[in-house]
């Protein structure tokens, strides 16, 4: 009897295990490091509900924060005669870039205050700058011994506080920026005099950073970029992503953009980029991420900036959802100073952003393309919807305010089971079928002390036939 009850129980546990490896979505495929295979991995589901980031431009170049993060390839590089004369003006005839990095002090930086700021402003995760091309880490990076943030300037990892203060105070994801290229390693600059045929900076600079960023600090997005030349290939980015995805520490939860390599801008990787500010303005079929920033003209931080040189937040807004409604998120740059602060016109755009969030997130967290992004008479209007149990949400985001007591929207087919809310507003707003169809919402008196915000307006319609 003993016997039998044994026999059955490892029967039992041989079945279990079949079905788990067989079953179970824990059991994750295999990825082969080719596109073929790396393509077919599914987007993890926590990165297109987000739909909102943030990104930091940080490094050496917000020492001088004048022009932008490309501050040392227009001195050096290809000069622009505005660069030149700045330094000329400024600093004495031996300067060089390097010394730039004893004044990135970042005696300011306070990584527990930033991502409470972020985490308010409604966004879902963070994509910190590793190292962009001057190739300076913002972290103890073992290839890099005095090139770093810890060897000079702050003297501080800065990639691994603020990995730590996301990871333990918010429910924001952290993800890291890191560049494959710099403008001038000499090992990089032999391996594309030699046509990338040899691979010494791969081997010994960009694959042991990323290895090294991953397995230190987990990040779980991992934005890549190439554009310096050399195919994905040169860069091993292939045989990189298959172990990313195959045995990493984030194997089940990492996503990865387009840019590995020269002709993978939006045809490879979890979701695409194609450039900087991509915004289609029309519905991808595959998930994409507008990467922008608040200045208009620059990345990092920039002392000469004037307040014209920001977007409004009527500006993000008109950007933010257009972007959702048609299947992106928002990956949305700041550039703190030197000292690691986050200057008032960066904070106050962030605040106005998580106070629209916090009446209209539902219209953006979670949400899907509708069947239609625009409408056919209020052509400032963007759509996205959500299942609720058994029911289709349709949300329509107007820009502008409506100028008398009605609203028409020419897309939404009602059924007698319709109904229209405005998001942070109490009740239902009584509507009619249009003329040639869609509907036709009238808009009550509403008290000042009652309107729900001050920019774009959310318009929940239930019930819908389309």
């Amino acid at each position: 009897m003993a016997s039998s009850t044994t026999e059955r129980c490892l029967l039992w546990i041989l079945f279990l295990l079949v079905c788990y490896s067989t079953f179970s979505p824990c059991a994750s495929k295999r990825y082969e490091p080719n596109w073929d295979s790396l393509d077919t991995r599914p987007l993890p589901s926590w990165y297109d509900e987000a739909k909102l980031g943030i990104f930091i431009h940080w490094g050496v170049f917000s020492v001088p924060s004048y022009s932008s993060e490309w501050f040392w390839w227009n001195w050096k590089g290809q000069p622009l005669p505005a660069i030149s004369f700045f330094m000329q003006e400024n600093y004495p005839p031996d300067f060089t870039y390097a010394d730039f990095a004893r004044e990135f002090t970042a005696e300011f930086y306070n990584p527990e205050e930033w991502a409470s700021i972020f985490e308010e402003a409604g966004a879902k995760y963070v994509v910190f700058v590793s190292k962009h091309h001057e190739g300076f880490c913002n972290w103890p990076c073992k290839t890099s011994f005095n090139w770093n943030s810890k060897a000079v300037g702050p003297n501080r990892d800065l990639v691994g506080e603020l990995a730590s203060a996301i990871k333990s105070k918010t429910s924001m994801k952290f993800g890291v920026y890191h560049t494959l290229f710099e403008w001038f390693n000499p090992l990089f600059l032999q391996d594309k005099a030699n046509n990338f045929t040899t691979q010494s900076f791969v081997f010994n600079r960009s694959l042991p950073e990323l290895y090294e960023l991953v397995n230190n600090y987990e990040p779980e997005v991992v934005w890549s970029d190439a554009s310096g030349g050399g195919s994905a290939e040169y860069w091993q980015a292939q045989e990189f992503i298959a172990w990313l995805y195959n045995d990493s520490p984030v194997k089940d939860t990492v996503v990865t953009n387009d840019r590995w390599g020269s002709g993978t801008d939006c045809h490879h990787g979890g979701f695409y980029t194609c450039d900087d500010r991509y915004n289609p303005g029309v519905l991808q079929k595959h998930k994409w991420e507008n990467a922008m920033t608040i200045d208009h003209y620059s990345w990092g931080y920039r002392r000469n900036a004037k307040l014209t040189d920001y977007l409004t937040i009527e500006d993000l807004l008109e950007t933010f959802v257009e972007t959702v409604s048609c299947g992106g998120n928002l990956l949305m740059n700041i550039g703190p100073t030197k000292d690691g602060r986050l200057i008032p016109i960066f904070q106050e755009r962030l605040k106005q952003l998580g106070d629209w969030m916090k009446v209209n997130g539902e219209a953006i967290y979670s949400t899907r393309p509708w069947t239609h992004q625009n409408d056919t008479v209020t052509q400032r209007v963007w759509y996205t919807s959500k299942k609720d149990r058994d029911q289709n949400n349709v949300y329509a985001i107007i820009l502008d305010w409506p100028e008398g007591d009605t609203l028409t929207l020419g897309v939404p087919m009602t059924t007698v089971a319709t109904t229209v809310s405005l998001m942070g507003y109490q009740g239902n707003f009584n509507w009619k079928k249009g003329n040639t169809g869609g509907i036709v919402i009238e808009i009550p008196p509403i008290p000042v002390n009652k309107i729900p915000c001050m920019w774009a307006w959310s318009f929940k319609l239930t019930g819908l036939s389309n």
